[in-house]
């Protein structure tokens, strides 16, 4: 069985969240966001490593807040760059040995399901590296800077990206060493790969598979959650924890 380490970016700056809380750290349905992306690779058998990246300027918040769950969840911390590259590269650099694949997920996609996870873990075992997307089914406008329709695009073959993105270690690990000498912007960790000349194969994900970025989709994720046979997890987040807080 190959073995999968999970990068879990949580160190941008929430600038259209709009909130006291940054997005990782606002309450979903009675846990914080990070938790509820995070506690599906935690008990995987092919899980070895989880590793969580945030800014050295929420430490003394996450320490005082998350320090038991993170010691029940063998979660690794680790602190995050300027730019989201540099928080994956940090986490990069403290993988173990015996990890295989390395799959990228946003600590703000709460709402992915453990079917997703190992639909995308297989493929990427399979292909060398896979990702999450949606095709697109909606037709796509291009709008100049007025927001006047310039063209109408052709939607065929035309996916959206999603979270997990699952790569070979040494795929992974040879990008972000080239990176620097590739074509910019890069946007995601598939574009990367892709410009050092590898292949991402697309496996369909969910529209319930959500990104928050807004204080309005907390309510969006929150009823997707609750329509779910069972959303809590298997045990409690951490030692004291008590079945009130859930």
């Amino acid at each position: 069985m190959p073995k999968f380490a999970v990068i879990v970016p949580a160190a941008g700056r929430s600038s259209r969240f709009h909130d006291k809380e940054k997005k990782p750290f606002a309450s979903l349905d009675g846990r914080a966001v990070w938790l509820r992306s995070v506690e599906l690779f935690v008990n995987r058998p092919d899980v070895a490593q989880t590793i969580l990246v945030i800014s050295p300027d929420d430490q003394d918040l996450f320490e005082r807040r998350y320090r038991a769950n993170i010691v029940f969840m063998n979660v690794q911390v680790v602190h995050g760059g300027a730019e989201r590259f540099d928080s994956v590269a940090n986490a990069l650099a403290k993988l173990k040995p015996e990890v295989d694949f390395v799959a990228v997920h946003d600590a703000v996609r709460p709402c992915l399901s453990s079917e997703l996870v190992d639909s995308v873990f297989t493929a990427a075992a399979q292909q060398g590296s896979a990702m999450l997307a949606l095709q697109v089914t909606d037709t796509v406008k291009q709008a100049d800077a007025n927001r006047y329709v310039n063209a109408t695009m052709p939607r065929e073959g035309l996916w959206l990206a999603q979270t997990p993105q699952v790569f070979r270690r040494d795929w992974l690990v040879d990008a972000y060493a080239r990176r620097q000498s590739v074509p910019q912007p890069i946007t995601d960790d598939a574009q990367l790969i892709e410009a050092v000349g590898h292949k991402v194969y697309l496996v369909p994900g969910s529209s319930n598979n959500i990104k928050i970025t807004t204080k309005e989709d907390l309510l969006l994720a929150k009823a997707i959650l609750q329509s779910r046979p069972d959303t809590k997890p298997k045990g409690p987040i951490h030692p004291f924890a008590e079945d009130k807080m859930w």
